[in-house]
């Protein structure tokens, strides 16, 4: 695996990429690609959330868990799919929970059904802790050293950026908000947006519209 990822987040994650820890990463990912074992998304979209959404620009952190793991699913942003894709749950539960708070529907529907690249490209960094999954098998690249990225990620978006508002859905996401700073930062936290937990206060968060609120004159477009 070459690493090829946008210049900004090359330079924020220099010491990452040097790391012995790092190399096997990269070892083991291309080594799962180059045997054939199918292995999602595609190598051109592991750091497809780096590229949308430059450090400088990161205004919002949505943390997922894993890329989805279903044929064609994943495309490197957390809970988004291609357009011709259908939604899955929690994909259709977030649709949801924007038009319950915002009184429309979720411009995705309407526009790019469930792809999101048009929330990254506003500032919103879809992250998820493992940027790799093996077909069929959830976690299965979670302890290869992915989470030693994005915890880094998230901690040098806490040390070195300010007002970032950190959406954090489900007990997983919740646990990375001892690298947040909270004095310079935002964090909403929730019920995962599952169909197994999105009514137990997912569902009436309101993180959309409260997110705006923080973001004061520059609100996104959900």
């Amino acid at each position: 695996m070459n690493v090829k990822i946008e210049k900004s987040w090359e330079k924020a994650l220099k010491n990452e990429f040097k790391s012995q820890w790092f190399k096997e990463l990269a070892d083991f990912v291309r080594e799962q690609y180059t045997k054939g074992i199918p292995v999602y998304p595609p190598p051109k979209n592991i750091f497809r959330a780096f590229e949308l959404t430059p450090f400088s620009k990161v205004r919002v952190v949505i943390l997922g868990q894993d890329p989805y793991h279903g044929p064609g699913q994943a495309m490197g942003l957390s809970f988004s799919v291609s357009k011709d894709i259908p939604n899955p749950p929690s994909l259709k539960n977030i649709f949801k929970e924007i038009e319950s708070d915002l009184g429309h529907k979720a411009l995705a529907q309407t526009k790019e059904k469930g792809d999101l690249t048009f929330w990254a490209e506003q500032g919103v960094l879809l992250l998820n802790a493992s940027l790799t999954v093996e077909k069929a098998k959830a976690g299965s690249h979670s302890e290869k050293g992915w989470q030693k990225l994005t915890d880094a990620v998230i901690k040098k978006l806490s040390d070195e950026r300010e007002g970032v508002v950190f959406l954090l859905w489900g007990n997983f996401a919740r646990k990375k908000k001892i690298l947040i700073d909270t004095n310079r930062h935002y964090i909403l936290e929730a019920p995962h947006p599952s169909p197994l937990s999105a009514h137990a206060g997912f569902f009436g968060s309101k993180h959309f519209s409260k997110c705006n609120v923080l973001l004061k004159q520059n609100p996104i477009a959900w």
